[in-house]
């Protein structure tokens, strides 16, 4: 079939419409939607507020008249009691001393100094709010080996910020600063905290401020060992929020808007995981932290490991035990000169109680040693070599680092 001219400038204006016409709409429906709408400066790491629940009753979709979903909520309370932390630190260049060899001073004259023997290293983390005063959380290692750091408030403010106190232990740490009338977090409960439940991250990744990041809680009671940082005493809440470098000290939240644990950015190689400290556990350090300026946590000295058959194996061999149960809390190691020592444990005890109570796993007893007091008793029942016997130890201090 043969076109005239005039047939084919009107198939080309159609075509042209339409196409223009397809994409306008496509733009406007996404601007027009709600949930599209909403959810622009949020980064994701779940479904689409079309499946979010209701936080007030578990309805699907979003709360209220004007369009506002509970993330967004949770958000607006908080947002403005999370601040940016800048330290800034002096540490030893090593270059600076391999140049004191003498062969390397030959090249550059014996009276100069062509490398600073110090240099400058910055840091960006987050923290939080605790009262209006100007109490901060956040963690030991934003704000470790320094005294001062820049504290940035939301409203634009920059104040200096007195380093309280610092647990390495746990990773807490407080800071002070001049300010009155601040906005507050709303502190909750991880205590029930089941896997599945939302989890709401707010902090200043790579410095980009009050960053939103949303995810479920994906475990609890994560030892340290399994993190992968056995020097830390903390049970740890697994995300799959994004919890990247300059999130650490920032809160992590219940779909309530109640922070649930501080994140910190502890595994550099960690994809798609993100960890918190419970935040009873910041809490209570924060607490001693601001009252004494220092933490002194119970210590018995054994390392654990919870038993399968397995691991069962894998323990015999690697130390050279005859364990037989196939589930428990073995004792692998025992620390000379230390409380379990001195106690009377022994590597290859499987522990069944705690102070008169049943363990299923190691997160249980160190919760169990955390909450004590240094120079408490503490009833450790175990069965070794098949006879149940019970030990008294009496809790040290946790040694001090050199």
């Amino acid at each position: 079939m043969k076109l005239s001219l005039k047939q084919l400038g009107v198939y080309v204006f159609l075509l042209v419409f339409g196409c223009g016409a397809g994409l306008f709409g496509s733009r406007y429906l996404l601007l027009q939607n709600p949930s599209f709408r909403q959810l622009k400066n949020v980064t994701m790491a779940s479904p689409p507020e079309s499946v979010v629940p209701n936080s007030s009753n578990g309805a699907i979709g979003a709360t209220g008249g004007d369009n506002v979903n509970f993330i967004a909520t949770a958000v607006q309370k908080v947002g403005p009691a999370v601040v940016r932390i800048n330290a800034t630190r002096k540490v030893a260049n090593p270059i600076s001393d391999a140049l004191k060899n003498p062969l390397l001073r030959r090249f550059f004259g014996e009276d100069e100094q062509p490398i600073p023997q110090e240099r400058i290293e910055r840091g960006t983390g987050s923290g939080f709010i605790l009262s209006e005063d100007g109490e901060l959380l956040t963690n030991a290692h934003v704000v470790a080996d320094t005294d001062t750091v820049q504290v940035t408030l939301k409203d634009g403010r920059s104040l200096e910020g007195k380093v309280v106190g610092v647990d390495s232990v746990t990773d807490v740490a407080v800071v002070k600063i001049k300010a009155s009338h601040l906005p507050t977090v709303k502190l909750g409960n991880s205590q029930n905290l089941i896997p599945g439940q939302w989890a709401i991250a707010i902090g200043n990744p790579l410095g980009l401020d009050n960053t939103v990041t949303i995810g479920i809680i994906s475990a609890t009671d994560r030892t340290s060992t399994q993190v992968g940082v056995p020097d830390k005493r903390v049970s740890f809440i697994q995300t799959d929020a994004a919890i990247n470098p300059g999130n650490s000290g920032g809160p992590l939240l219940n779909a309530q808007g109640e922070v649930i644990g501080v994140n910190t950015a502890i595994r550099a190689d960690a994809q798609g995981l993100g960890f918190a400290i419970p935040i009873e556990t910041a809490a209570r350090i924060a607490n001693e932290l601001f009252t004494k300026g220092r933490v002194e946590h119970p210590f018995l000295g054994i390392e654990m490991a919870d038993l399968s058959p397995i691991r069962k194996q894998q323990i015999n061999q690697e130390n050279q035990l005859n364990i037989q149960q196939e589930a428990g809390i073995v004792i692998k190691g025992v620390t000379e000169d230390s409380p379990a020592k001195r106690g009377g444990l022994l590597p290859g005890d499987v522990i069944q109680k705690v102070n008169g109570k049943p363990v299923k796993n190691s997160a249980q007893v160190q919760k169990f040693v955390e909450s004590s007091t240094v120079g408490d008793i503490i009833a450790i029942e175990v069965n070794r070599s098949g006879k149940i016997q019970t030990f008294r130890v009496q809790s040290g201090a946790y040694p001090k680092r050199k």
